[in-house]
């Protein structure tokens, strides 16, 4: 086991990683490879799983039985719910390994959510303070302050940054107020009592 500083490893958690930021929690169960990417101030619950070459940023919460493969960054203050799981190859043969350099990048962006046991296909971006519904299917990119439930993932709504769904004026009841983007296709924020 790695020796960290400031970082509590669970007895009974695997934490091969030497890059894991002061102030993480890794509990019972829990497996974080060599060569993964872990930041400050997250939390990963039992039974998560971080492999080689995912990047996790800081103050992340990986909720138990969580799937983050090689591949797979994940942003700053970004929630991730029991048993969702992230792929990295679109066509897996058993026979036919591939190399790393082979699987599709997937990006999670700056204070996204997903929701339990959705899935999230490799090659997209969920962007910036999405909402990802619990069971959801994603097999494409999701704009940012997108909500978006179902299988295959559609959007139904908008989220303001405080998690709160938006009504056509975009104006959240915490103050915040977000206008579309033309070129994104997601929202921005106009202004925020953040």
């Amino acid at each position: 086991m790695t020796s960290l500083v400031n970082v509590f490893v669970h007895e009974r958690a695997l934490c091969e990683s030497d890059r894991v930021g002061p102030g993480t929690r890794i509990w019972a169960f829990a497996h974080v490879m060599d060569g993964a990417v872990v930041g400050s101030d997250c939390n990963v619950c039992g039974h998560a799983f971080i492999e080689t070459g995912a990047v996790v940023g800081d103050r992340v919460v990986v909720k138990n039985a969580v799937l983050i493969w090689d591949g797979v960054t994940i942003g700053n203050d970004v929630f991730i719910g029991p048993n969702a799981v992230f792929t990295n190859d679109l066509d897996p043969r058993a026979a036919f390994k591939k190399d790393p350099d082979q699987f599709l990048a997937t990006t999670v962006e700056e204070g996204a959510s997903i929701g339990a046991q959705a899935t999230i296909i490799c090659g997209i971006t969920i962007g910036r303070s999405a909402f990802v519904g619990a069971g959801a299917v994603v097999t494409t990119d999701v704009p940012a302050h997108a909500l978006v439930v179902g299988n295959p993932a559609g959007q139904i709504g908008w989220i303001c940054e405080c998690g709160l769904r938006l009504d056509d004026s975009l104006i959240c009841r915490c103050g915040c107020c977000l206008r579309y983007d033309d070129v994104s296709g997601g929202l921005i924020v106009e202004s925020s009592k953040f």
